[in-house]
């Protein structure tokens, strides 16, 4: 199935798997959302008022070495606590 390319749509896939999971590396929205430039949908979603903020984190790569990527973690309190 091919996903929209339009930004509003980017910005809800984003912002649907931030709630379900509160966080999501660059990694994660180029190959599971299909979002090439995920940075600059998070920085919209922030102008809307969302608390996401950014911390570095070391991934391994294919060929064996770390690099160091974005990810990107929902603040908001509309999370259930206690299950």
């Amino acid at each position: 199935m091919k996903l929209s390319s339009n930004t509003g749509n980017q910005q809800q896939r984003i912002l649907k798997y931030l709630q379900e999971n509160r966080a999501m590396t660059t990694v994660q929205a180029r190959e599971d959302l299909d979002i090439f430039h995920p940075g600059a949908r998070i920085q919209e979603l922030r102008e809307q008022g969302h608390d996401i903020i950014t911390n570095r984190r070391p991934v391994a790569t294919d060929k064996g070495s770390h690099k160091a990527v974005a990810e990107y973690v929902l603040m908001e309190t509309n999370f259930a606590i206690g299950g």
